[in-house]
């Protein structure tokens, strides 16, 4: 191990849909967080791991800041601002514009609260003109003392490496916490789950899709095949009717789409079945929050 090593724990915040999990994903060159264009995707907190020469980065990847509205969503906020003060670096993902809504008002809020060094990163730098970056960055700087303000685009990986270089630099130096081959602590069925989750969000109306939960009955590996059983959970009756679709063409299209890529992940064949529960309210309570995988970890 090097003298000069550093290692630290790194977390992405910013409203729902700025780019959080996209950007994640690309710094680490693997698909681990679902990305959807629908709020409140990132419901736990990942870990994935990013290992160069220079040194270990843990990307924390929390729920949305936001005020919340059920339990799941006290659950998820408690998370997101306690991990603020356990980290060695915040990157806090924003769009560039001067606008400075509600949802940005309020993570600014919990930012004087906070010690660690927080970098504001301008995503999707590449859908504006380098000048109009400027009165961005002007405007941010009002609300927050930054260490550092880095414009990105998690689409493109523009200026990603310069991202990385400022977050090296407010890193402490020791040893790393994960060998070079691991990218993440979920457990695969976590990511399976996950992925499933990602399907049914994409395919669904805008409706249903905060009212699902994904468990895995059974991965089981025989030759070169995984039989995985899965049950997608909604909240109503008339839900499920829409997620299996008429003569099951809707719960067919989640399947295939999402065996295509959890057989990329996996790296073998899978045969998936769906299955469709109704949990009236899973969202409200605590017992049906916890088995579905949100744990609470104080």
């Amino acid at each position: 191990m090097k003298a000069d090593f550093k290692s630290g724990f790194v977390t992405l915040i910013g409203r729902p849909n700025v780019g959080k999990s996209t950007l994640m994903n690309y710094l680490i060159g693997q698909k681990i967080a679902i990305t959807s264009n629908k709020p409140q995707t990132t419901r736990n907190r990942i870990q994935t791991v990013l290992t160069t020469e220079e040194g270990q980065i843990v990307f924390v990847d929390t729920p949305g800041i936001h005020k919340a509205k059920n339990k799941l969503g006290e659950y998820m906020v408690n998370v997101a601002e306690r991990t603020l003060n356990e980290v060695d670096v915040v990157l806090w993902l924003v769009e560039p514009t001067t606008f400075i809504g509600a949802g940005e008002q309020h993570i600014a809020e919990q930012l004087k609260r906070v010690n660690t060094p927080v970098v504001l990163v301008i995503n999707k730098s590449d859908t504006v003109k380098k000048e109009e970056l400027l009165p961005c960055i002007k405007k941010y700087s009002e609300v927050h003392d930054f260490s550092d303000i880095v414009p990105v685009s998690a689409r493109t990986g523009d200026n990603t490496k310069e991202l990385l270089k400022v977050i090296m630099k407010y890193l402490p130096y020791g040893p790393q916490f994960y060998d070079e081959d691991t990218i993440t602590d979920q457990p695969e069925r976590q990511i399976v789950a996950e992925l499933i989750r990602e399907k049914a969000l994409h395919c669904l109306n805008e409706e249903i899709p905060h009212g699902i939960a994904v468990y895995i009955d059974k991965m089981k590996q025989r030759k070169n095949i995984m039989d995985i059983d899965a049950t997608i959970v909604c909240e109503r009756d008339s839900h499920k009717g829409i997620i299996i679709g008429k003569q099951g063409a809707m719960l067919k299209k989640i399947g295939s789409t999402a065996r295509y890529e959890i057989e990329r992940l996996l790296d073998t064949k899978v045969n998936l079945q769906l299955w469709v529960k109704v949990k009236k309210d899973w969202r409200d309570s605590d017992y049906l929050i916890k088995n579905f995988g949100y744990q609470d970890e104080n």
